[in-house]
């Protein structure tokens, strides 16, 4: 039994294309398996979260991040009696759009587009759902559910000034900009934040840009460290790694359960459109962890994000998205059939848009051979 809060499949809004019901899933279930089953899904396993595939095979990949995000919604989601299939939805579709080499192929991609809109993965992730994955007969897109559109679109909060493709959509199908997603969609996004602090401060560690000696004054992370080094003596650093970040996850959740349930009882909305109208989150981290988090953040920016491992791949990725975009710009004819006969015939800012498509859903290593083809004289084409 679902909180009367949550949101019921039974009750969806429904999808932009009317479709028949399915007889053995609800239109949620139907929602994640469609997102589970397309292509961008697929590539993210090939794209990177911080360290480029190349760099190891145990560093998390998009993919490997987007379903421990969905592992933690689904158990926030049980807990708060919410639909657990539509935070699961959500949680596997945020980081669709994300381009090649993480937020330096963004950057760059946002930077040659910049004459024509630019580029930002939130939208780009939004129009794979809607237009750009071409699988089914009667749609373009997924056709996806308004709940699940709505909780991609706005799992961060209300959507001031859309970009110029949401809100045309949203001429054609409302999504509500201006409100708060469901509590499913905000359980995604803290499932987010409490996935990606936990698992690249891990990573961080296995990769040598910090040490456990680094942690200790941070808040919560080093009095976790120093609790299961003193509960376990000689544990080696692996597993005591794995201990601790185990244990981080646990308490940020529970954090959040226990200040969810506060915002809920304070709040006492009667239905999923009662949370939307709250004008604020009722699904946080208390004031105390909230505070903690941000010094997380702080530490990987300082220590990870800005390393100079890091920023020399960084300087690289750079380059090859920015010299692929300008090479198939203005040879539309180096691109695959299936794109250089929609880029020839196009318009200037039509077939920037078409190349932008085609880089963003690139693997890390296809980006790179594509790269070599075109500019290593002796790569093999």
């Amino acid at each position: 039994m679902v909180a009367s809060y949550a949101c019921r499949p039974g009750e969806s809004r429904g999808r932009l294309v009317a479709e028949a019901a399915s007889a053995m899933r609800s239109d949620f279930q139907r929602d994640r398996d469609r997102i589970v089953h397309c292509g961008a899904f697929r590539r993210l396993q090939y794209k990177t979260q911080v360290f480029v595939f190349h760099e190891g095979d145990y560093y998390r990949t998009r993919l490997t991040h987007s379903i421990e995000v969905a592992q933690i919604a689904r158990t926030l989601a049980r807990a708060l009696a919410l639909d657990e299939d539509l935070a699961e939805a959500v949680a596997l579709a945020h980081d669709l759009g994300h381009t090649p080499f993480g937020h330096a192929g963004e950057e760059a991609l946002d930077e040659v587009m910049a004459p024509f809109g630019g580029f930002d993965h939130n939208e780009q992730t939004f129009r794979i759902l809607t237009q750009l994955e071409q699988r089914y007969a009667a749609f373009d897109g997924l056709n996806l559910t308004w709940e699940t559109l709505e909780g991609v679109v706005k799992h961060n909060g209300p959507v001031a000034a859309p970009r110029p493709y949401l809100a045309d959509f949203c001429r054609r199908c409302d999504l509500e900009l201006d409100s708060h997603a469901s509590a499913e969609a905000q359980v995604a996004a803290l499932a987010d934040d409490i996935a990606y602090n936990n698992h690249d401060l891990a990573d961080g560690l296995r990769a040598g840009l910090f040490a456990l000696e680094d942690l200790e004054p941070l808040p919560l992370v080093g009095g976790t460290f120093q609790a299961v080094a003193a509960a376990h003596p000689g544990i080696d650093r692996s597993r005591l790694r794995h201990e601790a970040i185990r244990r981080l996850i646990n308490a940020m959740v529970e954090d959040v359960l226990g200040e969810t349930r506060r915002r809920l009882s304070q709040a006492g909305p009667r239905d999923a459109t009662a949370v939307r109208r709250l004008g604020r989150p009722v699904v946080a981290f208390s004031a105390a962890l909230a505070a903690q988090e941000k010094e997380i953040r702080r530490f990987l920016f300082r220590r990870m994000y800005r390393h100079h491992r890091v920023n020399r791949m960084i300087g690289k990725a750079r380059r090859v998205v920015q010299e692929l975009f300008a090479a198939y710009t203005s040879a539309p004819q180096s691109l695959p059939e299936e794109w250089r006969d929609r880029a020839e015939p196009a318009g200037e800012a039509e077939r920037a848009r078409l190349v932008a498509d085609y880089i963003a859903g690139m693997t890390d290593r296809y980006a790179l051979e594509e790269h070599a083809k075109l500019f290593d004289p002796y790569a093999r084409t």
